[in-house]
């Protein structure tokens, strides 16, 4: 099964740009989430872990 896929994928004129297109967009949203993660003030990371241990009923 995966030959026949294979071989049918190799017969289709610019396939080759979709693995680098998909790996360009994993690589950039990652590289976003990193810099993030990072950059992200301490202040508001502190406020958004103590979300789940509030009692507040609205």
């Amino acid at each position: 099964m995966l030959k026949f896929v294979k071989d049918y994928m190799a017969t289709i004129d610019g396939i080759e740009i979709y693995p680098i297109i998909s790996l360009s967009i994993f690589f950039g949203f990652f590289v976003v989430l990193f810099w993030w993660v990072f950059t992200a003030k301490k202040t508001y990371i502190s406020e958004v872990t103590q979300l789940p241990l509030e009692n507040n009923e609205n």
